[in-house]
């Protein structure tokens, strides 16, 4: 069986891509979460017991690690079907996005950190670089939707591409975030896979609070809510 190990499902946008696909396909894994400790490096020597990269995700099969959300996803869709569109066209263009995923949206990343179990009014929602990222979102999964026909980015089943903008939709439920209602309904239905709302749940159910993440989400705005567990 697949061991997974991952970092707090609160804040850690780049554990929820291999989870959530791994869940919504059905790939049996044991799951391993070691939490976030203080700011960026602190967590090395811990995460290095298991991750040649030092960071989270990282899969392991038996003595073999994958680590980074994008070649686990490559690594997966080697031994299981449906981790990629079977169709030529759809799984080139699910592979586009899910890498302009991987390798950009730096202001979205930035300015809307992911926290689950918050609410936040965005101080500058209007800022250019983060409006640009939200854009170029909402355009990717129109396209995707209507390329593909729907109700999933490259057509009617949950692939990585999916997985990839997984942790976006958390973002738009944390920061109040307005796209166009085709991507807002598919927010919504990201949200509301039960592997989704079960990684919700269990990110309100934390009590670990890492310093980091926590001053990101107030540095770009008013706290409105804070549903976690205290």
């Amino acid at each position: 069986m697949y061991t997974l190990y991952i970092a707090n499902k609160n804040y850690s946008s780049w554990s929820l891509r291999p989870w959530v696909l791994m869940r919504v396909l059905d790939m049996p894994f044991e799951e391993k979460l070691v939490p976030f400790d203080g700011g960026v490096g602190a967590n090395w020597d811990a995460f290095r017991t298991f991750s040649p990269n030092g960071k989270v995700p990282c899969l392991h099969d038996g003595e073999l690690a994958v680590w980074d959300s994008l070649a686990i996803a490559e690594y997966l869709a080697e031994q299981h079907a449906g981790v990629w569109p079977s169709d030529p066209h759809a799984r080139a263009w699910a592979r586009s996005a899910a890498a302009e995923m991987h390798s950009g949206f730096g202001a979205l990343r930035s300015d809307c950190t992911m926290n689950c179990g918050i609410r936040v009014r965005l101080a500058a929602p209007d800022d250019a670089a983060l409006q640009a990222d939200v854009t170029r979102v909402a355009e990717l999964w129109n396209d995707g939707l209507s390329r593909f026909g729907g109700p999933f980015l490259a057509g009617a089943a949950f692939t990585a591409v999916d997985a990839f903008y997984a942790p976006v939709a958390f973002r738009i439920q944390t920061y109040g975030l307005s796209l166009d209602p085709l991507s807002m309904a598919y927010a919504r239905r990201l949200l509301e896979l039960p592997a989704m709302r079960d990684w919700y749940q269990a990110a309100l159910a934390e009590t670990w609070r890492e310093p980091g993440h926590e001053a990101d989400a107030r540095r770009v705005g008013s706290w409105l809510e804070d549903l976690r567990a205290s």
